[in-house]
C-alpha cells in the first residue's frame, strides 16, 4: 500500500522533482532537461497522425494518462495499479511520470478505457502501436486480441469483435529483458556508462484507433524509377479481394492530378510522371499519392466461361488493360493519402578515376553526414515532441549536413516525414541484438556464432523495418551490422535486404569486419584518429567513412551528470574544439578530392547522457559551435576546382 501511495502521489510531482524520488527501483533521469519537455502534457503528448504515408482522415489519439503497474513476472493481472504514465514515454523515461527500472524478472501493465466515436458505426475498428519495447500483449474488454514481439516496429489489430458500447478496457502487458536479451535493442543496458545508455521498456510511440472497412487498404509501396520516368506502386490489401475489387492510384502535384490508373486489387501499378521534378537535398520536392479501394463493373461479364477467363488473365498485360478500363462504381470505401519522391541512389563513376562513388540521381554526391543516436534527457528513445525531433534536422541543415546516420534506432514515422519534406539523406542501422559475448571486435577474424532462433528474431525484425519504412524517400542506405554488434552472416543478411529493396543501397558491415564485399554497396571504416584514416581503394564499390570525430567538449550547466563524462577526445575550449574538428573535417575534404571519398558520418548530432561528443548539448541548449562555421567549412565539398582555387585564395588572405 505505500508503494501505492507514493506512486499515486509522484504522478502529480512535476516531471523535475522524479530524480529526487527515493523509490530503490528509481531511474536516474539526470539533471538536465529540454524546454520541450517542460512543455509536454497529457493534453498535446504527441497530437500528430503517426502515419503519414498511410494517412486516413479519421482517427483517434490514446495517447495520454493510463493506469500502469510493475509486477514479477509470475503475477497475474494487477487489480490495483500503482499509478499513471503518460503514454508514449517509456517507464524509465523522466516524462512518462514513472521513472523506473524494468529487469527481466518483470512484467509491466498498461490499462485505460476508451469509447468509440458513434460515427464509426458499422465499420471495423483497428487498434495501432507506433512501438513497444519488447514483448507485448493485448486485451480488450478481457479478451486477449494479439501479441507481439519487437521493440521498433508498429503493429496493429483488428479489435471490432471485442467491443462494446460505451466504455471499453484496454490492458497491455509487456516484458522487455534489454541487455540481459539478445533481441535487438540498440544501445539500450540495463547499466548505462558510456556509449550504452538507459533501457526503454514499455509503450514507447503513439497508439491510436481508427475505423477501416472490413476490406481496406494495408500497404502501399511506391518506387521512383526516374530513368523510366515512371513511379512502381504495389498496393497491398488485408485480405483477399473480388474480381470487382479495385484500387485507383491518382499521382497529385500542387493540388492537382498530373496522372492516375485503376488496378485490380493486390497487383502491381506503373504510373508515368510527366516531366518529373527530382527530388535532392536541396530541393526535396515530393509527389502526393492517394490510394482509393473503390467497385468496378465486373470486366469479365458476359464473357464465355467467364470464371475460366478472368483465371486464365491473372497478373497479365490483358488484366492490366481491362482494369484500366472499367467502369467505377459509387464512393471509395478507402482512402490513404501518401507520397513519394522521384529521385536515384546508386554507385557508379565518381570524380577520381577507377573509384565507383556514390550517386544521386544518376550523379556524383558526397554525403556529408551526423551520427545521430536520437536520444533525449526527458523522454529517451521518445522525443518530447515533433518539434523538438526536428530542430534537431534544422539545426543539421544550417549546419551544412546533407545526411543522417540514424544509429541503431528506430525513429516514429514522422521523423522520415520531416527529412522527405526538408530534404535530409537517411542511412538507417539495424538495430543490434545479440549477446555481450557475440559482439565482433576490431581485431575479430569470424563471426558471431547465434542460435536458429535468434537469428530468425533479427531477420523478422529486419524486415520489418524495411517494410515500414522503404515508404520514406529520404532513406538511401540500409546499414545492416554496426561494428560487428551481434554481426552473423552478413553477406547473406545483405543480399536479403538488397532483394526486398533494390531500389536503394545496402551497407553490410559498418566498420570492423568487412565480410561481404560482394553484397555490400560501400566499404565502410570507422576512424577516431586526430587526422580520419582513408578506406581502402576498391574497384567495385563507394568508399566510405561511417563514424570519424569525436570531438568532445563539456558544457557546464548542460551535462547528464558530473561524475561521467566521455568522449574520443576532450577539450574545455571553444576555438580548441573548433580547431580539432576543422583539423578532421579537412581531412574529409582532401579524401573526397583525391581519393574518391562518397561519404563521411560525424560522431555526433548531441551529447548522450555520459557521452559528450555532441555538436549540441543533450538538452539542445547550447551548440558547441555556431552552425554557421560548421557550413562554412563544409563548403568546398561541393564546390569546382576553380570555386575552390579562389575559395584557398581568400583563406590564406585571412
Amino acid at each position: 500500500m505505500r508503494s501505492l501511495i507514493l506512486s499515486l502521489a509522484l504522478a502529480n510531482v512535476p516531471a523535475s522533482a522524479i530524480a529526487q524520488t527515493p523509490r530503490p527501483d528509481a531511474v536516474y533521469t539526470g539533471a538536465i532537461t529540454t524546454g520541450w519537455g517542460r512543455e509536454v502534457t497529457p493534453d498535446n503528448a504527441w497530437r500528430s497522425y503517426p502515419r503519414p504515408q498511410l494517412q486516413r482522415s479519421e482517427w483517434q489519439n490514446l495517447n495520454g494518462l493510463w493506469d500502469y503497474a510493475i509486477t514479477p513476472a509470475a503475477a497475474p493481472q494487477p487489480v490495483r495499479m500503482d499509478g499513471q504514465i503518460l503514454v508514449p514515454f517509456p517507464v524509465e523515461s523522466r516524462l512518462s511520470r514513472v521513472a523506473r527500472k524494468v529487469t527481466p524478472a518483470d512484467r509491466i501493465w498498461y490499462r485505460r478505457s476508451f469509447t468509440v466515436p458513434p460515427g464509426w458505426a458499422g465499420q471495423n475498428v483497428m487498434l495501432n502501436f507506433g512501438a513497444v519495447d519488447h514483448d507485448a500483449r493485448i486485451w480488450v474488454n478481457g479478451a486477449m486480441v494479439g501479441a507481439h514481439q519487437g521493440g521498433f516496429d508498429s503493429f496493429g489489430f483488428d479489435i471490432t469483435p471485442f467491443l462494446k458500447p460505451g466504455a471499453n478496457e484496454l490492458v497491455v502487458q509487456v516484458a522487455d529483458p534489454t541487455s540481459a536479451g539478445s533481441q535487438p535493442r540498440g544501445k539500450q543496458i540495463l547499466e548505462p556508462d558510456g556509449i550504452w545508455y538507459t533501457a526503454v521498456s514499455g509503450i514507447w510511440q503513439t497508439v491510436w484507433i481508427e475505423p477501416v472497412p472490413a476490406l481496406h487498404i494495408e500497404e502501399v509501396r511506391a518506387t521512383p524509377n526516374i530513368d523510366t520516368g515512371r513511379v512502381e506502386v504495389d498496393v497491398a490489401l488485408s485480405a483477399s479481394a473480388a474480381d470487382t475489387d479495385v484500387v485507383r492510384l491518382s499521382v497529385r502535384s500542387a493540388g492537382k492530378t498530373i496522372a492516375s490508373t485503376i488496378v485490380r486489387a493486390n497487383r502491381h501499378a506503373s504510373i508515368a510522371v510527366p516531366d518529373a521534378h527530382l527530388w535532392s537535398p536541396e530541393d526535396p520536392f515530393l509527389y502526393d499519392l492517394v490510394a482509393e479501394l473503390v467497385t468496378v463493373r465486373d470486366p469479365y461479364a458476359g464473357k464465355p466461361e467467364r470464371d475460366r477467363a478472368a483465371y486464365d488473365a491473372r497478373f497479365t498485360s490483358g488484366e492490366i488493360a481491362s482494369y484500366a478500363a472499367a467502369e467505377v462504381t459509387g464512393a471509395p470505401r478507402d482512402r490513404v493519402n501518401g507520397y513519394f519522391a522521384m529521385r536515384k541512389i546508386s554507385v557508379g563513376p565518381g570524380k577520381v578515376t577507377g573509384q565507383p562513388a556514390l550517386l544521386l540521381n544518376n550523379k556524383p554526391y558526397f554525403q556529408n553526414g551526423v551520427l545521430d543516436q536520437g536520444w533525449w534527457p526527458d523522454g529517451l528513445l521518445t522525443p518530447p515532441s515533433e518539434a523538438a525531433m526536428r530542430y534537431d534536422l534544422e539545426f543539421l541543415k544550417k549546419a551544412g549536413f546533407n545526411m543522417v546516420r540514424k544509429h541503431i534506432k528506430v525513429e516514429p514515422a514522422r521523423f522520415y516525414y520531416d527529412a522527405d519534406h526538408m530534404g535530409m539523406l537517411i542511412w538507417q542501422d539495424m538495430p543490434s541484438g545479440g549477446g555481450e559475448d557475440q559482439f565482433v571486435t576490431g581485431s575479430s577474424q569470424s563471426q558471431a556464432v547465434l542460435s536458429s532462433d535468434v537469428m530468425a528474431q533479427q531477420q523478422v525484425e529486419l524486415s520489418r523495418m524495411i517494410g515500414r519504412l522503404r515508404a520514406f524517400p529520404s532513406i538511401v542506405l540500409w546499414v545492416v551490422n554496426n561494428e560487428g554488434w551481434g554481426q552473423y552472416d552478413s553477406a547473406t543478411l545483405a543480399r536479403f535486404v538488397k532483394g526486398m529493396d533494390p531500389s536503394r543501397l545496402v551497407n553490410a558491415d559498418s566498420g570492423w569486419l568487412d565480410v561481404a564485399p560482394g553484397a555490400s554497396d560501400v566499404f565502410d571504416i570507422h576512424t577516431y584518429e586526430d587526422v580520419p584514416h582513408v578506406p581502402t581503394r576498391q574497384s567495385e564499390r563507394a568508399i566510405v567513412i561511417g563514424e570519424y570525430g569525436g570531438v568532445g567538449q563539456p558544457i557546464e550547466g548542460h551535462l547528464w551528470r558530473d561524475d561521467k563524462r566521455w568522449s574520443y577526445q576532450v577539450t574545455n575550449d571553444s576555438q580548441d574544439y573548433l580547431a580539432r574538428y576543422r583539423r578532421k573535417f579537412e581531412e574529409i575534404v582532401r579524401q573526397a578530392r583525391v581519393h574518391g571519398l562518397s561519404a563521411s558520418v560525424y560522431t555526433q548530432t548531441t551529447d548522450v547522457e555520459g557521452e559528450i561528443n555532441g555538436l549540441l548539448t543533450y538538452d539542445r541548449a547550447v551548440a558547441k559551435a555556431p552552425a554557421e562555421a560548421f557550413a562554412a567549412m563544409a563548403q568546398p565539398l561541393w564546390q569546382d576546382a576553380e570555386d575552390r582555387a579562389s575559395t584557398d585564395t581568400a583563406r590564406r588572405k585571412h
